[in-house]
């Protein structure tokens, strides 16, 4: 095991703290439908505990970049995974209280978790997957995000409707466990170059756009997929009459559908040679597919776009990622990746409560079309390959 493992295993134990990470902080956002409808809590402030979890992320990305970067990525997987067994464990003492507060203190520090696992399994697929196998791999690995949204969506809303937010925190709190041992007596560490001169740890931001415009393209991105991941459920259920379970199994679909999106274009970029023009390509689709949503409105015929946007939203992510750890190189990529991470989830953090308020008072068409703007910017965000 300690010699040299499977590639492949270590994706594996990427993918199971990735998935893990992102169902458990995935919860409180599948919620909002049961807290609004059954609760009778508002879209604003339904929203506000959906984003616990992100700012939990948001405060600790760069902090879990520096950590994996120093003490590498077996230690930092599985300290975060201990972390999101602790918060699962607070939020359910929370639900079994019945404090907001306490459930919000247990999410935000679940967020914390996640940091580590963004930032840490990205390396870790990297590290071991040569170059012209690393688009394909690390889009098997980023399909870690959408499918953790889709279990998460497969079994939450049920969960919640029969057994409460109680019983799904158990869940959570359960597989939370079974994934820090599987990640924990499975990880190995991969080989890191030897620190020879100044060049082997350079800054690679000095005297180069390419990861700042990378991160900025990224925090744009995640706007459109933040939206369609927040309402997509409400909007099936209020606006189109869907049962909690049906709206439910549709959402887990997209996300598998967004999945295969991911590998499909980490594989077409290992093709071409080329990360940066898929990924612009890619923005200038979602913001056909968003502006689409918002002139269809109610139409059934909406319904096909919806999980279009699931899908095209997420397909971008995979390409940024491997592009930053392939600029930055093994001894910055944890940092740019926390980099990378915060600016998403600066944006992401902020879209359920806004874009709930823009729902509430103007409808899901305005929603929709506010966030087919971010994108479009998106495309004139990304740089070229020679652009420095």
């Amino acid at each position: 095991m300690r010699g040299r493992p499977s590639p492949w295993l270590m994706l594996a134990a990427a993918m199971a703290a990735q998935v893990t990470a992102t169902a458990v902080v995935s919860t409180p956002l599948l919620l909002i439908a049961h807290l609004h409808l059954e609760e009778g809590l508002s879209l604003v402030a339904s929203g506000a505990l959906a984003a616990a979890p992100t700012v939990g992320t948001l405060l600790t990305l760069v902090a879990w970049g520096a950590i994996v970067d120093r003490v590498g990525e077996r230690v930092s997987l599985t300290s975060g995974l201990l972390v999101l067994v602790a918060g699962s464990a607070v939020a359910l003492v929370g639900a079994q209280r019945d404090s907001v507060l306490v459930l919000a203190a247990g999410f935000v520090l679940c967020g914390v978790a996640a940091a580590s696992s963004n930032s840490a399994s990205g390396r870790l697929v990297v590290g071991w997957f040569p170059a012209h196998r690393r688009g394909l791999a690390m889009g098997i690995r980023q399909t870690g995000l959408p499918l953790g949204v889709g279990l998460a969506a497969l079994v939450v809303p049920a969960w919640a409707e029969s057994r409460g937010i109680v019983g799904t925190l158990v869940l959570c709190l359960a597989t939370s466990v079974v994934a820090t041992a599987f990640v924990g007596l499975s990880v190995v560490d991969p080989p890191r170059p030897e620190h020879v001169g100044s060049d082997a740890a350079a800054n690679p931001y000095r005297g180069d756009r390419r990861l700042v415009r990378i991160h900025g393209a990224s925090a744009l991105l995640v706007i459109p997929q933040y939206v369609v991941w927040s309402f997509m459920l409400l909007w099936l259920i209020e606006r189109h009459d869907w049962s909690a379970s049906a709206a439910g199994l549709l959402y887990a679909s997209s996300q598998v559908l967004g999945a295969a999106g991911r590998i499909a274009i980490g594989w077409w970029s290992d093709r071409i040679g080329d990360r940066l023009g898929p990924m612009r390509q890619v923005a200038a689709v979602v913001t056909v597919t968003m502006v689409a949503l918002a002139v269809l409105g109610e139409s059934p015929v909406a319904i096909a776009f919806m999980v279009l946007a699931a899908v095209v939203t997420v397909a971008p992510n995979g390409l940024a990622f491997t592009s930053v750890a392939e600029i930055a190189g093994p001894r910055w990529s944890g940092r740019a990746f926390g980099f990378q991470n915060t600016g998403q989830y600066l944006t992401s953090a902020a879209v359920p409560p806004l874009m709930g308020a823009v729902v509430q008072h103007a409808g899901y068409g305005w929603a929709f079309g506010v966030a087919a703007i971010f994108p479009l910017a998106a495309v004139a965000f990304v740089p070229v390959a020679t652009d420095r």
